[in-house]
């Protein structure tokens, strides 16, 4: 006899385990299934562990390649790569036992093993049988699920594994060892991030990427100035550059790579594969269910997050809206006030902020200057570099600048990017006031503490009402 809940959640990444909260804070009798991991990718192997690590990264970079800047001075610097994975995995550790307790005091009934959804169109209760490691059966039944099993990395079937010489985000992150020389595929946020770790810590990176820029769905100039500071890093960047073949060769990796007709063969230790995801959608008996689903695989929802199948509803990157853990959870918290009947809002994935913790950091969102003028804008530009930002200069970790993108008729702020120091963390300011309908003029005019980061926003809003102070 299955056990009878409001709701099941089928995934406990950012996006299901925060689905499952909301939902048990709105009354709801909430049960959350996972195969491997509370807290999913993100929090066990992936944004958070990644972000200890580019910390320890930092630091090894400045003792490295800027000890006389800053008067330091060794007679033989020693760096364990392996103690900054440990410490990445103690903070995993801690927050994926958070996750727990936020399950237990929100009386969120956890299972672990693998799930598969029977729904029968015509039944108000729905099926979910759960399989654990060792084959035990167990079966939940609910009025409502939420599909929120997120996404795996793209390995093409040529492109094999091989004893930790071509590996994914998931072997990278956990290897205490780092190769001597490695040639990074695809440079989006997760390669251009390995890229800072592996470099500071004196691997040989080579970046390719197949699109005419790192970070291709960035700005064309944040993107500029990202690999501007990488080259002076000593990373190679290849950019425009589509690869043909990956080839172990047991010692080493060899890559063939191919742009305007013309084939080089690199050769690394080893190779990481950042090309992107795929959804997490097979299996799960949704096709079976009647659930429609991409030819790319992506679960197809409405902005209520509701499928075609009543009571079926997906949130996260198994819905290919928006591959952030950030917009996952935000669709989780809708996800779980419609299923309520809880007043909530529509999401404008456009407007989600985005975030590459690369070195420089890049935080951005909206549309960018090229796309605004595209759909028909008269733009107008505030801009501002943290060279003339007193904070950053006594951070020494100046490169980069705000850029505000603005309606020029209606003062509108349509997008912005920031390439710099700790950019992530300012980004918020301008995404709250896209979102209570400021203009430049309220930014600008709002007092910012000095000195700070966040003067930077002030005078990219000051620069865009064309009265910039600093500049």
């Amino acid at each position: 006899m299955a056990e009878i809940y409001d709701l099941i959640v089928i995934g406990a990444g950012p996006a299901g385990y925060v689905a499952s909260i909301r939902a048990a804070q709105l009354g709801l009798k909430t049960a959350i299934v996972d195969k491997q991991w509370l807290g999913g990718v993100c929090l066990n192997v992936g944004c958070i562990p990644s972000k200890a690590l580019l910390r320890n990264a930092e630091i090894a970079h400045i003792l490295r390649s800027r000890s006389k800047e800053f008067g330091f001075s060794f007679d033989n610097l020693k760096l364990d790569y392996s103690a900054a994975v440990k410490r990445s995995r103690q903070v995993s550790d801690r927050l994926v036992k958070g996750v727990g307790f936020l399950m237990k005091k929100n009386n969120i009934s956890v299972f672990m093993g693998t799930a598969k959804l029977s729904a029968d169109p015509s039944s108000e209760l729905k099926t979910v049988s759960i399989s654990d490691k060792k084959g035990t059966l167990t079966e939940l039944a609910a009025k409502d699920v939420i599909v929120a099993t997120g996404a795996s990395a793209v390995l093409p079937a040529a492109w094999k594994m091989d004893e930790g010489k071509v590996v994914t985000y998931l072997e990278a992150i956990l290897q205490e060892k780092l190769p001597t020389s490695a040639i990074i595929i695809g440079a989006g946020a997760i390669g251009m991030e390995f890229a800072t770790v592996w470099n500071s810590y004196g691997v040989d990176v080579t970046v390719v990427e197949m699109l005419p820029h790192v970070l291709p769905l960035e700005d064309e100039e944040a993107a500029a100035e990202v690999a501007k500071a990488y080259t002076k890093r000593g990373v190679k960047i290849m950019v425009g550059h589509k690869v043909e073949a990956v080839e172990s060769t047991g010692s080493s990796v060899r890559v063939t790579v191919s742009a305007t007709g013309e084939t080089k063969l690199l050769e690394a230790e080893q190779a990481l594969v950042a090309i992107g995801f795929r959804p997490n959608s097979r299996g799960l008996g949704l096709e079976e269910a009647g659930v429609k689903i991409s030819e790319r695989g992506f679960v197809e929802i409405d902005e209520r997050m509701a499928t075609n199948i009543p009571g079926v509803w997906a949130i996260g990157d198994v819905t290919g809206k928006l591959m952030l853990a950030h917009v996952g959870s935000a669709m989780g918290i809708v996800c779980a006030e419609n299923i309520a009947g809880h007043e909530t809002v529509k999401l404008d994935y456009e407007m989600m902020p985005r975030a590459t913790y690369c070195s420089p950091q890049v935080a951005s969102f909206g549309m960018t200057e090229a796309q605004a003028k595209e759909r028909g804008h008269t733009v107008k530009v505030g801009r501002f570099p943290f060279q003339a930002n007193g904070k950053a200069l006594g951070l020494a970790d100046y490169a980069g600048w705000v850029k505000l993108v603005v309606d020029e008729k209606y003062g509108e702020i349509l997008g912005a990017t920031l390439v710099g120091p700790e950019v992530t963390e300012l980004l918020p300011e301008l995404t709250l006031a896209r979102m209570m309908e400021l203009t430049p003029t309220e930014i600008a005019r709002n007092i910012h503490a000095h000195p700070t980061l966040s003067e930077a926003l002030m005078e990219a809003a000051h620069a865009a009402e064309g009265r910039a102070i600093h500049i």
